[in-house]
């Protein structure tokens, strides 16, 4: 019975459809207008993408035909240049003119999503550059001179074209047409100079676009270029006269300004952009800078006059004092701190630089001792940990061009030294005061406890090395020293200094006095057992080991002084 329930409901939704169909048939325009209905209904965001995309693929092929129209007219070009019938010179020109006529046409496209201004501007370039490259090379109709000033008019032709906001793809295409046809003309025809001009040239305009947001960061590529290429002539003058027969002669003053210049305008930028309009320097900004600045030095002391190396060393003085002033007179109270660590880190190696190309060895050491104890104690009035971080890089600095680290070794490990050279004492006494004008902050954490752990650990070591000096002398003034007396003499000072300081530890609460107490104890353990017992005097050796027993003894309960406290 249902069975004969579910044929009948089923017949009854046949007989439906069918008279459903029937009136469609027998009513037409009733059809139409569901029809329409429905097509109203569909989203108006999908019906437009639909169209939208219709009319991009409907735009490719004309856009790449007319293109090819171009490069058709290009090749044109080139067979009347080869034939001979027209004058080459005009043939160059009316090249120069095709290219810019195909800039202006990619400007004024009005395509979908920029594609035909792309393919438009990489027609100008396709035409511009192999042209260039024979009319230059092949037909020697224009100069290498004329060749770099007719690149870079192209390219500030399109920087005027291109500076509208959506107008990117026209300048990357040409910015990178015109540094890559610039580079390659510069390997190839040996004339360095005019193309390296042109560089420096697209640099200027590129980093004025990008002062104003025009240059869509086209700027990375044209520095990347223009450092090759500064790097080559560099390269290529710094050589033997033999490899370089077929380059022309430049003067010095040639070879100087194209890094000098590269320098200049990236310094430049970066002051405009950081101390004119507050804004955060960029990694790419300070990368360019570091990279034009190492180019400058390596021209100026490879081509430089004799007395360039001091003169570098001067600017490097003069930048190291801008940059401090720039550092906290603008940028210390900022709200973003990047600029203010980058202007830092730049004044610390300058003032390295300057004080390593200015100054003597002695002297150098000296003006960093001093400049160390002055960084220290204008950071600890400024509670600036920059200037304390300066401070022990400087004296570091101090420890290593004086000698007293060299110094310090041979006089408690190695052969004996002669007298110390007045620089290292100098370095040694800034060495003491560094660390007390130093001032710990509470809730330190460990990288600036290292800054109060340096200059304690080389203010020991030279006093270490000075006392053991002092002892022989003393010695000296009785008997002829021998090895057992030079190997007394250290034990003593090494030990006497580590009571010394396990108990100004205690007294000054300063923990970096008591860890530099334990390091002399480690290291007078291991001098016991290298050199002490092997003497050759047991009397000697009896000594020693009663003044390391008494120091093993003594430092612990010196530093335990100051918990209690």
């Amino acid at each position: 019975m249902s069975d004969l329930l579910e044929d009948v409901e089923k017949l009854n939704a046949r007989i439906s459809d069918l008279e459903q169909r029937v009136y469609r048939l027998e009513h037409p325009a009733e059809a139409g207008e569901q029809f329409v209905s429905f097509m109203e209904r569909l989203p108006a965001a999908e019906t437009g993408a639909r169209h939208a995309t219709m009319e991009e693929a409907s735009s490719f092929f004309p856009v790449v035909g007319k293109a090819m129209l171009g490069l058709a007219g290009a090749y044109l070009l080139r067979a009347v240049a080869e034939s001979g019938l027209v004058s080459r010179p005009l043939v160059a020109a009316v090249a120069i003119a095709y290219a810019i006529a195909w800039l202006v046409w990619a400007a004024r496209a009005k395509a979908i999503a920029g594609f035909a201004r792309a393919v438009y501007a990489g027609a100008s370039a396709l035409i511009l550059a192999p042209m260039m490259w024979e009319l230059s090379l092949r037909f020697h109709v224009l100069s290498p001179e004329l060749v770099a000033a007719v690149v870079g008019g192209y390219v500030l032709v399109a920087m005027l074209l291109a500076w509208k906001p959506n107008h990117a793809s026209i300048l990357w295409v040409t910015q990178a047409a015109g540094a890559v046809v610039a580079l390659s003309l510069l390997v190839a025809t040996h004339a360095i100079l005019p193309f390296v001009a042109t560089l420096l040239g697209m640099t200027v305009l590129s980093e004025y676009a990008e002062a104003y947001r025009r240059g869509h960061g086209t700027r990375l590529l044209v520095a990347a270029v223009t450092d090759v290429a500064v790097w080559l002539l560099i390269f290529i003058y710094s050589g033997p006269q033999s490899a370089r027969t077929d380059y022309p002669a430049l003067s010095m003053t040639a070879l100087l300004l194209p890094a000098s210049l590269l320098f200049l305008i990236h310094a430049s930028c970066v002051v405009f952009e950081t101390a004119v309009r507050r804004r955060s320097i960029t990694i790419f900004e300070t990368v360019q800078s570091i990279l034009a600045f190492l180019l400058m030095i390596s021209g100026v002391l490879y081509f430089g006059p004799p007395g360039a190396q001091t003169v570098l060393g001067l600017v490097c003085f003069v930048l190291a004092a801008a940059c401090y002033i720039v550092m906290f007179v603008l940028f210390r109270r900022a709200p973003e701190h990047r600029n203010f660590y980058i202007f830092a880190a730049w004044s610390a190696a300058l003032l390295l630089a300057g004080t390593l190309w200015a100054l003597p060895a002695p002297w150098m050491a000296t003006g960093l001792a001093l400049a160390s104890f002055a960084a220290i104690v204008l950071g600890v009035r400024m509670e600036c940990i920059a200037l304390d971080f300066h401070g022990v890089l400087y004296l570091i600095g101090a420890a290593v061009a004086s000698g007293l680290l060299n110094y310090t070794l041979h006089a408690l490990a190695g052969t004996l030294p002669g007298k110390p050279h007045w620089s290292i004492v100098v370095v040694a006494v800034c060495a003491v005061l560094c660390y007390a004008a130093g001032k710990e902050r509470e809730g330190e954490s460990w990288q600036h406890q290292i800054l109060h752990f340096v200059p304690v650990l080389l203010a020991a070591c030279a006093v270490a090395a000075l006392g053991a000096q002092g002892v022989l002398r003393l010695i000296a003034m009785l008997l002829t020293p021998d090895v057992v007396h030079i190997a007394f003499a250290r034990t003593l000072t090494v030990c006497t200094v580590a009571m010394i300081l396990a108990f100004g530890g205690a007294r000054w609460h300063r923990l970096e006095m008591t860890r530099i107490a334990y390091v002399a104890v480690i290291f007078e353990a291991a001098k016991l057992l290298y050199e002490d017992l092997w003497s050759g005097r047991m009397e000697f050796a009896a000594v020693s080991i009663f003044l390391f027993a008494v120091t093993l003894i003594g430092v612990p309960r010196l530093a335990h002084l100051g918990h209690k406290h």
